[in-house]
């Protein structure tokens, strides 16, 4: 068996997706297919040819996303990776991982993101758990803040041009000071966000906005997903996202979200370790918040990806291994305003997946130390290198892709 991995055609673009839709129980419509092709181009596919027949794929959508400090990094955003199950253990994927990788580089995509439904995974490409978050379900009951005064005007938004016109102008302010948050464009928006899928279940999507001072600074995407039984409400009220351009205008949506009345459950996804809830809450321990690993980071080109990174004081140099992408292996010396290959003796020692850990603040360098993931090849070092990666919040993105 020779597999041939290429970039796909616009005709191959179903045929790269059905893989990853096969383990979702389905098949790519026409209709899903022209619609993803709006935020996902042909030239971004690639496909893995057994002949004539189509047995894998994986996508790249193109971000800009916030990292440490404000910069943006050009990123691609991994996604519709899959293998048909008749050729699985084939090699097939880490075929398409490596030409992935190679074309974000020609591209001058300095990083790679994903969501990974399974982690291990893709730790043998490179990529280094970047972010935890959990998802939630508290009971209304015991939805109780120890402020609950509103704060605001809410403001229902019955169209979707209205909701195109008012959302991505919040959405875009948050994203620039929020570590891990990328771009949208207006054609993302439509296809991610506001389009529900034929044959969701649960209840229409709601849009609201909230007004802090006479001006639009929060807003929500949720929905009611009725139930009663004997008049007693059932209802879950799922939040899809609930984003405020700063912590007075995020407590205003909360708190509007959280005193909506005949729910029964409060269900919300993708929240950060440090959402302000478990200081918001009475009892923060009703969430029942549940985490689970989130963002995945490949850095791509070491060089490019640490560049626009804010770095603390001081300089730390890596020895990096990363045989996947050879032209980051070798020492780097990190730090005093600049990113460059040294010949001097390394500070720690480290694959690329582990850098991936600690880039965007999830991690640190001192617990990949104590997880065996690191050696200090000199004393101290991993002290100066948590100083000069140091964050001050956990990594956030409000949204599987």
């Amino acid at each position: 068996m020779t597999i041939e991995v290429r970039t796909a055609t616009p005709e191959d673009v179903p045929g790269a997706l059905t893989p990853i839709w096969h383990y979702f129980g389905s098949r790519p419509t026409p209709e899903e297919g022209e619609r993803l092709g709006t935020i996902l181009p042909a030239d971004r596919v690639l496909a893995a040819f057994d002949g004539d027949a189509i047995v894998g794929g994986a996508g790249a959508y193109r971000f800009d996303l916030t990292v440490p400090g404000g910069g943006q990094a050009t990123t691609a955003g991994v996604m519709a990776v899959g293998v048909l199950p008749t050729h699985r253990r084939r090699g097939v994927l880490t075929k398409l991982m490596r030409r992935q990788l190679a074309d974000a580089h020609e591209r001058g995509e300095p990083l790679a993101l994903l969501y990974a439904s399974e982690g291990h995974i893709y730790s043998r490409f490179g990529y280094g758990l970047a972010s935890i978050a959990g998802d939630i379900e508290l009971p209304k009951e015991h939805a109780r803040l120890w402020d609950d005064e509103p704060i605001g005007q809410a403001r229902l938004l019955e169209s979707e041009e209205e909701v195109l016109e008012l959302l991505p102008g919040i959405y875009d302010r948050v994203q620039a000071q929020t570590v891990g948050m990328f771009t949208r464009t207006p054609e993302w928006w439509k296809v991610r966000r506001l389009h529900r899928r034929p044959g969701q279940s649960g209840g229409e999507q709601v849009r609201v906005a909230i007004e802090v001072d006479g001006v639009l600074e929060a807003y929500a995407l949720y929905r009611l997903n009725f139930g009663a039984r004997h008049m007693i409400t059932e209802t879950t009220l799922e939040i899809h996202e609930a984003l405020g351009t700063s912590p007075r205008a995020l407590a205003a949506i909360w708190r509007y979200l959280l005193a909506i009345d005949w729910v029964a459950r409060i269900e919300a996804f993708w929240l950060p370790l440090d959402h302000p809830l478990f200081l918001w809450l009475r009892e923060p321990r009703r969430m029942r918040y549940a985490a689970l690993e989130a963002l995945w980071v490949r850095l791509v080109d070491v060089g490019a990806a640490l560049s626009p990174r804010q770095l603390g004081d001081g300089g730390i140099v890596l020895d990096l291994h990363d045989e996947f992408c050879p032209w980051n292996q070798g020492r780097w010396r990190v730090g005093e305003g600049a990113v460059d290959r040294t010949t001097a003796e390394g500070d720690l020692r480290l694959g690329v997946s582990e850098l991936g850990s600690v880039y965007l603040g999830g991690f640190t360098f001192d617990q990949l130390l104590r997880a065996g993931r690191v050696e200090e090849l000199k004393a101290g070092g991993v002290e100066r290198a948590d100083e000069l990666f140091r964050t001050a919040r956990q990594p956030s993105c409000p949204e599987l892709f």
